[in-house]
């Protein structure tokens, strides 16, 4: 969920199936619990993760130092096989970490399967926590109940070329004309050139559309939902990008075609910011949000991330509390953005990020003007690994169905998928 700079990883993987267990998410962390001996932390494995190993290093000198008589373990864990490591940790006590790393979108199913402990009192009496935005909150909030504090969170903006749009005589677009308009007068005028790089397989490029539309995934065939979609997929055409070209395009081969130079704008992530520097677009884009219809509104994103948890069968919630809550700690979320590159979900450490960091502030306006997350059901599974909006997306794109077939068919696959 993975550089970070590959926040990206988290956004973009599949979810494998957590079979639930009969449980339903436990109780808030008390008092009780062994108050020494060793804490079990699970965090996810990266592909370059000395410099996250370092904070977390500096992190449990400081926790333990305050805790006498307590060790911290900290195992890395794959995030392609977190699902079972997970499932086993659920359905055997003894093998329970106590604070996880898991990524958001992995919350539906581990609720269902009644593994992680509510943490809502805990944030309440943490100092820090009134910082957490509601949009933030509500990406760790399952049937009311809280179970994780966001950790850092990934949300996409428009990056565009500012040496193509000064030269065509350009402006950034305020609303999703503008971005429509100018994408189509860079392809006119450089046929070599995607105006606006647009993937029939980049789900969190398109929903955007449906959510500034009015849409949602759950009435997917909506009027709203299909105008944001008719929106979308009208920029995968010959004028802008061809669909023999991009109704099959990823958000990754999105992120090469711009870094590459191939592409005037693209709908990228915080997280892409070093695949692009190392492109031949280094040091020739800017970024804007993503405009929404309005002129001057800004489309709500995808706000994908991490979140750390306490286990239900933890043997030490107080600890654990303890722990996770100085990890989510501004000192630390500001540490682990100049480690990996991670946004911190807690405004003041948001704030002194962007205070250092320009770049960052279209992102930081975008999480302000608001976001949007997946379904919290179990259900939200089995669509993703379905690409069940994938292949509705590509459908139309491709004009193997108009926009009415293709979200009717997804609305009966999500419907089904979510009442089950």
């Amino acid at each position: 969920m993975k550089s970070r700079l590959a926040v990206a990883a988290a956004l973009a993987l599949t979810l494998t199936a957590c079979a639930p267990s009969t449980s339903s998410p436990s109780s808030t962390p008390s008092d009780g619990g062994a108050r020494t001996g060793t804490l079990k932390v699970w965090l996810f494995d990266e592909p370059n993760r000395a410099p996250k190993e370092k904070v977390i290093a500096e992190a449990v000198t400081e926790f333990t130092a305050a805790h006498p008589g307590t060790t911290v373990d900290i195992a890395y864990i794959a995030v392609d096989t977190r699902s079972a490591r997970f499932k086993g940790a659920f359905n055997d006590p003894a093998s329970a970490p106590d604070v996880v790393e898991y990524g958001n979108t992995d919350l539906p199913e581990y609720a269902a399967a009644g593994g992680l402990a509510d943490i809502g009192s805990t944030v309440t009496g943490w100092s820090e926590g009134a910082d957490l935005s509601a949009d933030a909150k509500s990406s760790a909030t399952y049937e009311g109940k809280l179970l994780g504090v966001p950790w850092y969170v990934g949300v996409r903006a428009l990056y565009y070329r500012t040496d193509i749009f000064q030269e065509l005589g350009l402006k950034a677009p305020t609303s999703i004309a503008e971005l429509t308009s100018s994408a189509r007068t860079v392809r006119q005028k450089k046929p070599d050139m995607f105006g606006v790089a647009v993937g029939g397989k980049y789900t969190y490029a398109a929903m955007p559309f449906v959510w500034d539309a009015g849409g949602d995934i759950t009435a997917i065939n909506s009027a709203q939902a299909r105008a944001g979609l008719k929106s979308y997929t009208d920029l995968i055409a010959p004028d802008n990008c061809p669909p023999q070209n991009c109704a099959d395009l990823t958000g990754g081969k999105t992120v090469d075609l711009f870094a590459s130079g191939k592409a005037a704008m693209g709908i990228l992530g915080n997280f892409n910011r070093a695949a692009v520097d190392a492109g031949a677009a280094k040091g020739k884009y800017a970024v804007v949000p993503l405009p929404g219809s309005k002129p001057g509104s800004v489309a709500p994103a995808f706000a994908g991330g991490n979140n750390l948890g306490i286990m239900k069968n933890s043997q030490r919630p107080a600890l654990a509390a303890d722990f996770l809550t100085l990890l989510a700690g501004k000192k630390y979320q500001t540490k682990m953005y100049d480690a990996m590159g991670n946004l911190p979900t807690l405004k003041s450490a948001s704030d002194e990020v962007v205070a250092k960091d320009a770049f960052l502030k279209p992102f930081a306006d975008t999480i302000a003007a608001g976001t949007k997350f997946v379904p919290l059901d179990p259900g939200w599974g089995k669509i993703d690994a379905s690409a069940v909006l994938p292949t509705m997306i590509e459908k139309v794109a491709t004009g193997k169905a108009s926009v009415e077939q293709a979200t009717d068919e997804a609305a009966q696959q999500i419907d089904a998928a979510l009442t089950k």
